[in-house]
């Protein structure tokens, strides 16, 4: 439910924009051409050049972030996103119309849309945002507990209320003498043998259980009555945590959550798709991008000392070490007199000019193309990390070793939504996602996390 309801409002966006930028096509075709019959203008592919228009702007307006709402942080900077990304479309539909000029809707006709696109999707982003603060919660929610865990999920969702369409009615403590002790927003508003009468007066539509602050305390018999009679539902923290944040929280998991809840299904189909997919892509790609190689390496060699490829050990699929290629970034021998560490977020005295423009565009990963094609790799999945970190990770963090029971990829889950890694403490949010993804691996989550790093690398969020 709580899925749906996250994806229900920027897919009503995306499609009233849609509508918006259509129309506004329309109107500037009357306009400027004077066509007075619309059946007329409907027969002469008016339609489909309306539909490309439409797509190109939806697609820089993708490119611009103006669909990730906690991104804009005033009015004023999303009509300065929405005038550059038509200024991105056009030079896109430029391209197109030189390569196609039979698509060409007529003269004039895109700049009177774009001012009406500017107009109205502004003053329609204004309307939806007011919208969206003034309808009812859909879900109204009752957190059991008040760890870590559960403070972290609440407060994340109290951050993204108005786009989640959730409401924390407060929070449940097992110890009484905590009842009206502030949390976040709302604070503790009952002890466990109030849970009846709290989802009753207040009326609660999802009881959250953290089993780690709750478990032995419950008055099962009482919760099973609620759960018979329809008053309430019932879910675990991690369950919840993981629908509306795209994540598995490690700090509440236990072992029976992974084993009895859905997903982690890696069927024979869903490998060879993968694997298909795979060496068609790797294939395509190395064939297309060898001449930018070429370049690159060359570039590699002549501007610092050492070769132009650079080989180190990471861990795969079922904990096998393979080796991984990158152009080479930093230095020769930067590791030298320290050992395995971790790289630096920003400022790393041992990456080379030339390896700093690399790692901004990613262009340093391509090598391991090369790696996916022989099937050390995949295209998707959790990123590779070094047998040293593996060993060390694996005894501070629960679970990690599980992120190995798929190949790693050239992109994941864990690169679009979290872009960097560099400490253990980033190490565990990684693991957060690359747990998310294995537990719902599908060739749809793939296709989305390739696009999303492609948007990633055009805005050169991160280094992955």
């Amino acid at each position: 439910m709580a899925r749906r309801l996250t994806a229900l409002r920027p897919m009503t966006l995306v499609a009233s924009e849609t509508a918006l930028i259509i129309a506004a096509v329309f109107v500037g075709v009357r306009a400027r051409l004077g066509t007075q019959d619309w059946a007329m203008t409907l027969d002469d592919g008016t339609v489909a050049r309306a539909l490309l228009i439409a797509g190109a702007s939806q697609l820089c307006f993708y490119y611009a972030n103006l669909y990730d709402l906690k991104s804009i942080p005033d009015r004023r900077d999303l009509f300065v996103r929405i005038l550059r990304s038509l200024g991105a479309t056009s030079l896109l539909l430029a391209v197109i119309y030189f390569w196609f000029p039979e698509l060409i809707i007529g003269r004039g006709v895109f700049l009177i849309a774009a001012v009406m696109v500017v107009s109205t999707v502004t003053v329609w982003r204004v309307v939806y945002e007011w919208l969206t603060k003034r309808m009812s919660p859909r879900e109204r929610l009752l957190l059991v507990g008040t760890g870590p865990a559960a403070v972290d999920l609440a407060g994340e969702m109290f951050h993204r209320r108005h786009e989640l369409g959730v409401e924390i009615v407060g929070f449940i403590d097992p110890d009484p003498a905590r009842v009206g002790e502030p949390v976040i927003n709302p604070g503790v508003i009952g002890t466990i043998e109030d849970i009846p009468s709290i989802v009753r007066a207040r009326a609660v539509d999802r009881v959250v259980v953290s089993l780690a602050d709750a478990r032995g305390r419950l008055p099962m018999d009482k919760l099973l009555r609620m759960k018979l009679e329809g008053a309430t539902t019932f879910d675990h923290l991690a369950t919840v945590y993981e629908e509306y944040t795209g994540k598995i929280a490690i700090e509440n998991l236990r072992p029976s959550w992974l084993i009895f809840s859905s997903g982690f299904r890696k069927t024979r189909a869903l490998v060879a798709a993968k694997r298909l997919i795979d060496i068609v892509a790797s294939a395509v790609g190395l064939l297309a991008l060898l001449p930018l190689m070429l370049v690159i390496g060359l570039a590699v060699r002549l501007t610092s000392r050492g070769p132009a490829l650079y080989h180190q050990r990471r861990v795969g699929e079922s904990g096998q070490v393979f080796t991984l290629h990158k152009f080479r970034s930093m230095c020769v021998d930067a590791e030298a007199g320290t050992g395995a560490v971790w790289a630096a977020k920003a400022g790393d005295a041992r990456v080379t000019h030339v390896g700093r423009v690399l790692r901004m565009t990613r262009l340093d990963e391509l090598p391991q193309l090369w790696n996916i094609l022989v099937g050390e790799m995949s295209l998707v999945g959790p990123r590779p990390e070094r047998p040293e970190f593996v060993q060390s990770l694996t005894l501070e963090i629960p679970f990690y070793g599980e992120r190995h029971v798929v190949k790693p990829g050239l992109t994941g889950w864990a690169q679009v939504r979290y872009t960097y890694g560099a400490s253990v403490e980033d190490a565990l949010e990684k693991l957060q996602y690359d747990l998310y993804y294995i537990k719902n691996m599908s060739l749809a989550l793939d296709c989305y996390i390739v696009v999303e790093t492609l948007k990633t690398v055009i805005l050169r969020r991160g280094a992955a």
